[in-house]
């Protein structure tokens, strides 16, 4: 798959990677690429991120089985197919993306790869309205993972967390893990520096 430094450290993640291989979710001009751990163009500006980052946010997203997910900016769907392999047949995963040619071949590649297993969660991709973030409809949610970058955090995305729900999301360059506890309070703590295009 990668080289070993880029593995996943987390076994659950390791098992999701090797459930759902990047090549299937790659435009065909860049699959020869797909076991570099780099971002590959996917069109319209957008890329399918580092595998090694990709791993990263979902060890600090930390997914239970059962859990109820918001992906947001889902891109080619690989990181939807990820997270319903993570949370299994019990949970549940929404994915957004606001570029419709996007959004129709992320969610051509997603049904592809849960056709080929009863290990995944329901899962779908809807085209993200402008001007709405996430899925306040379906809202609350234990976990949402953001793929694009934001300057400041979005309150829109802090208030669609569950109690006791963690949202992973770059945020002016800085990986940030945000926690919401059993009372409402939300923590926050810094994981390192990445870029993302930005979250529109």
């Amino acid at each position: 798959m990668f080289e070993q430094r880029e593995v996943p450290r987390d076994g659950r993640v390791w098992a999701a990677f090797e459930a759902v291989p990047r090549l299937g979710f790659l435009p065909e001009d860049v699959r020869p690429q797909a076991e570099m751990d780099a971002p590959l163009p996917i069109g319209h500006g957008q890329t399918n991120s580092q595998p090694s980052t990709v791993a990263g946010m979902l060890e600090l997203l930390d997914v239970p089985a059962g859990a109820r997910v918001l992906d947001v900016g889902t891109g080619s769907g690989w990181t939807t197919a990820l997270l319903a392999h993570l949370v299994g047949p019990s949970g549940r995963v929404i994915g957004t993306e606001l570029v419709q040619e996007l959004r129709d071949r992320g969610a051509a590649n997603l049904e592809r790869a849960l056709q080929r297993s009863g290990e995944f969660a329901s899962a779908e991709i809807r085209h993200a309205q402008p001007g709405v973030l996430g899925a306040p409809e379906d809202a609350p949610f234990d976990r949402i993972l953001v793929s694009a970058e934001p300057n400041v955090l979005p309150e829109e995305l802090v208030t669609q967390l569950a109690p006791g729900g963690i949202m992973v999301i770059p945020v002016a360059g800085t990986m940030l893990r945000v926690v919401r506890d059993a009372e409402g309070d939300v923590a926050t703590t810094r994981h390192g520096n990445y870029r993302f295009v930005p979250l529109r």
